[in-house]
């Protein structure tokens, strides 16, 4: 029999703690999923007036996002953050320029080609330049299409962080590089095929999603909490918007050249 204070106590406090961080996590979702649902169901109910189509299936997938998006949030928190933070206090220690920007490099790369948003992109984007004769419309040249594109946006993407980890290192500013940078982008538009173009503008979108978002921005805000004489809200923020920035570049390179 357990006594008083045991261990049945402590496995108890948890499960009521578990339940009720689990019931935050709910709660919170549900409160950002309310301006959608409000949303549709006005412009389906009042302006269009009509039923909604397959009414149960979408009640049942507004739970499924619902306990998604509360699992993926809560899954931030416990993962990916720390471990982001962790990491980039682990590079400072170690005092390894080198390895910093090789890791910087690897991580905006890796990240960045198994964004589910950019898979979609790069696969739409093949289908609509094989059907516009720009390329051979065969499976073959679609996944070369696909695949390049992607590889593109991931170099551009791992270019993008081992920039912004410089910015953090050096306190260069952050506005005149960004200013710097979409000067680039006029520039290159001018020269860039008219059918990459917007190819190019929706992929700056596409590659700061749910995978990279989270370990770029621990990365960058446990780099500037480890080095003196940063600001972890002035210096730490700012990679993704590097990251959606070179991506535009490097595809209306992409485009200039294929």
């Amino acid at each position: 029999m357990l006594a008083p204070g045991s261990s049945g106590d402590g496995d108890a406090a948890d499960n009521v703690s578990g339940l009720k961080t689990l019931l935050r996590m709910l709660s919170g979702s549900a409160r950002d999923l309310v301006p959608i649902v409000v949303v549709i169901a006005f412009f389906q109910g009042v302006v269009l007036r009509q039923p909604f189509p397959n009414l149960a299936s979408a009640l049942v997938g507004l739970v499924c996002v619902l306990l998604g998006l509360a699992l993926f949030v809560r899954g931030l928190e416990l993962g990916l953050f720390p471990l982001g933070e962790s990491m980039a206090h682990a590079f400072a220690r170690k005092g390894s320029l080198g390895w910093l920007l090789t890791f910087s490099l690897a991580l905006g790369m890796g990240t960045t080609i198994a964004e589910p948003a950019l898979i979609a992109i790069a696969n739409e984007a093949a289908e609509v330049a094989a059907l516009a004769g720009a390329i051979a419309d065969d499976e073959a040249a679609r996944d070369r299409y696909a695949l390049g594109l992607r590889l593109t946006v991931a170099l551009a993407v791992g270019v993008a962080i081992v920039i912004g980890v410089f910015r953090i290192l050096s306190g260069w500013p952050i506005h005149l590089m960004i200013a710097g940078g979409y000067l680039l982008v006029v520039v290159t538009t001018a020269f860039a095929p008219k059918e990459i173009i917007g190819i190019a503008y929706d992929s700056g979108g596409v590659t700061t999603s749910t995978i990279t978002v989270p370990l770029v921005t621990a990365l960058g805000v446990g780099l500037a909490s480890s080095i003196e004489g940063r600001n972890p809200v002035s210096d730490g923020f700012g990679l993704i918007a590097f990251a959606s920035l070179t991506p535009i570049i490097f595809v209306l390179v992409y485009g200039i050249l294929t």
